[in-house]
């Protein structure tokens, strides 16, 4: 199977050794641009926010990235999503493989369906099971615990949540918090692409750890502290 991987804060870095596969352009505007590994032949790598990590949340150009994986010929996509911990099993360090997504976001271009051409995608389970499973394997195999299941709320940014937020989310029964998984998801599904996201909780969500700020420095502590992990867990997945 050939696999999409999105990352973002998660996965940056990863350029370095990689080759450029195609040019970025799309009907759509320009993609990230997709790299390529000698050693994993078998994946297209994507960073969502762009080369140099410029774009955020918001500005990331979501449609021509999975348009431009498509026809790259991928068969599923592999999204790295960092997110901040709202149930109080999570804790910064953990990785969780939600099942759902709430969206609360607003204005970003997030469908291909137009007046000539209208798509009313099923969306009920928005992460593909099958790659839910292979994914929660991957982890067993790779020896990375892993919280399997949960609800992914999918927030504006760039600005972190309130706490008063968090309440109201974790209310809509929401355990994870992040910026980019909407419209992504979405999206693959128009395109019948299978979705799965890995979460990286970075952080607790704001009000549930007890500091009083969350600095975005501590949270790139945690990405580099988790990264060795987050790779065993791709490559075993990669290779099944």
């Amino acid at each position: 199977m050939k696999v999409g991987v999105i990352g973002g804060t998660g996965l940056t870095g990863l350029a370095d050794s990689a080759t450029p596969l195609a040019p970025p352009q799309t009907p759509y505007g320009d993609a990230a641009t997709p790299w390529g590994y000698a050693d994993l032949p078998n994946a297209v790598f994507i960073n969502r926010h762009g080369d140099g990590h410029v774009l955020l949340p918001h500005e990331i150009n979501y449609r021509a990235n999975l348009w431009l994986l498509r026809e790259l010929e991928v068969e599923a996509v592999f999204a790295v999503l960092t997110v901040g911990g709202i149930a109080p099993e999570l804790a910064a360090g953990d990785f969780a493989l939600p099942h759902q997504i709430i969206d609360y976001t607003w204005g970003r271009a997030h469908t291909y369906s137009s007046g000539s051409n209208l798509l009313h995608a099923d969306f009920t389970w928005p992460f593909t099971p099958e790659l839910r499973t292979r994914l929660a394997n991957a982890a067993a195999a790779a020896d990375v615990p892993l919280h399997d299941g949960g609800v992914y709320g999918c927030t504006q940014g760039p600005r972190l949540e309130t706490a008063a937020e968090i309440d109201r989310m974790a209310g809509d029964g929401c355990t994870v918090v992040g910026m980019t998984a909407m419209p992504e998801a979405a999206l693959a599904r128009e395109l019948k692409l299978p979705y799965v996201g890995l979460c990286m909780v970075v952080n607790p969500a704001a009000g549930r750890g007890g500091a009083e700020i969350i600095e975005v420095a501590d949270m790139r502590k945690v990405v580099a502290q988790m990264h060795p992990k987050l790779m065993r867990i791709l490559r075993t997945f990669l290779a099944d």
